[in-house]
């Protein structure tokens, strides 16, 4: 995970009054209860919001997020005694057994690195109990989101308590193929202007199915996210029980066809790291 937003401790107070309506998350809220969910991985958990709904309905949290600025942020909030935060990867984790990870926000997308990528996987796998899922959205490609990554599309300026009003707006900087940069600016009614430089990467269907039973997870589903029509592909997986008798576990991983759903998905999450709520804005959870 790259962006210097969530590094850097005055950009990192900006991401709950800039987003304010996290509205998006009550779809992975229902997925949780969907599940039956009693232990959650919040990865990727920012300033804590997400974890932070799952404690005050008595679930067990762990939050883990690489940017020391977000977690100062999510434990300085009511309730946030509730929740285990860790700094750090899923390769800092402690031994845990949970009912179910998530990455919410397209927080798949912010690591974009091979190597980051694979060990995400692997510390969710290990993570999770055998029965366990892991759930995620991610945008598709194929919709070029980024297009409308521009300053006319995400100028914005919003009355931060304690700090005046603050421009804000986004600026594409460069399409690689999968991977997108991008810059968001910040004014501060003090005069300093801040810019943070983050980078995505856009993986298709096929290729975060394959890199998932590469990891061991069964893909149960790929469904459309119910608030991003068309936009989104959601993805559970589930770290398998066991494979049948005389079945290797690499076999019963193969033979677990993914479904395809298109309208009934309780489990998405709209990106909102800045001012506007644009269609595909780039964003973390």
């Amino acid at each position: 995970m790259n962006d210097e937003d969530f590094r850097r401790a005055r950009l990192a107070a900006l991401y709950d009054p800039l987003g304010p309506d996290r509205s998006d998350l009550r779809a992975y809220l229902d997925l949780v209860g969907e599940l039956g969910a009693r232990h959650v991985l919040d990865i990727g958990c920012g300033t804590g919001v997400f974890a932070l709904l799952l404690a005050e309905r008595g679930i067990g949290v762990v939050g883990v997020d690489p940017a020391r600025a977000s977690i100062d942020v999510a434990e300085s909030k009511p309730g946030s005694g509730r929740v285990e935060w860790v700094c750090g990867t899923t390769t800092a984790l402690p031994p845990l057994r949970v009912d179910l990870a998530t990455m919410t926000a397209n927080v798949a997308q912010e690591i974009a690195g091979l190597e980051a990528w694979q060990a995400t996987l692997r510390g969710a796998f290990e993570a999770l109990r055998p029965g366990g899922h892991l759930v995620f959205e991610t945008r598709d490609p194929a919709r070029r989101a980024w297009e409308a990554w521009n300053r006319e599309a995400s100028h914005s300026v919003t009355d931060v308590p304690g700090l005046g009003a603050v421009e804000s707006w986004v600026d594409l900087l460069n399409v690689d193929g999968a991977l997108v940069s991008f810059r968001w600016n910040y004014v501060f009614a003090d005069g300093q202007v801040l810019t943070s430089d983050s980078m995505l990467r856009f993986r298709d269907r096929q290729e975060v199915e394959r890199d998932l039973v590469a990891h061991g997870f069964a893909v149960e589903d790929v469904r459309d996210a119910p608030d991003r029509p068309g936009r989104e592909l959601v993805f559970i997986a589930s770290r398998p029980v066991a494979a049948h008798p005389g079945q290797t576990s690499a076999e019963g991983r193969r033979s677990a066809a993914p479904k395809t759903s298109t309208s009934m998905a309780p489990c998405s999450n709209r990106p909102t790291p800045g001012p506007a709520d644009l269609d595909g804005e780039p964003g973390k959870g």
